[in-house]
């Protein structure tokens, strides 16, 4: 058997949208709208159709957060400071829909986003577009799940009060 290594070029896009509020409460909103993941509840469910379930309740706007870490945090003592906070953000019961054709897609799911203050104190959260990300997997089923990341990222967008760009939207 002969190993070979693929390497695959893709386009990325990164969306960076101001948002309307203060840091703190930008985030506040952000992580109620996207709460954290309840591991106990899904360990809970007896099936997938039950999974399926909790996630609806559990990501009622379609992501949940499966990480957090705050960046001041991790760089103290360098000289640096921003108000910033990294997330993985996504929902298991989508991303099985592309796990299931290609588990590398899970490099990509959850997301990857930062909510950050600039350095004119604008709020801002940041994430590449998950559709291009996805596409670059060759298969269809793949990239029409992230057309439907994209459609719950404007929608997150939207409920955070920034701005939505034509990209997101088909």
């Amino acid at each position: 058997m002969t190993l070979h290594t693929d390497v695959v070029d893709h386009p990325s896009r990164r969306i960076v949208a101001a948002l309307p509020r203060p840091y703190e409460e930008a985030r506040e909103q952000y992580e109620s709208l996207v709460p954290e993941v309840d591991i106990a509840r899904f360990r809970q469910a007896a099936s997938w159709p039950q999974a399926l379930e909790v996630a609806a309740v559990n990501a009622p706007h379609g992501f949940m957060r499966y990480y957090r870490s705050d960046v001041p945090d991790i760089m103290a003592g360098s000289g640096t400071y921003w108000a910033a906070t990294q997330y993985l953000m996504g929902n298991h019961t989508i991303a099985q829909r592309m796990y299931r054709h290609d588990p590398s897609a899970m490099l990509h799911a959850p997301l990857r986003t930062l909510l950050y203050q600039d350095q004119d104190g604008v709020t801002k959260l940041a994430v590449d577009q998950p559709s291009l990300l996805f596409a670059s997997y060759g298969n269809p089923d793949i990239a029409e799940v992230g057309r439907e990341l994209d459609s719950l990222l404007a929608r997150l967008l939207e409920l955070l009060d920034g701005g939505v760009p034509p990209q997101l939207t088909p």
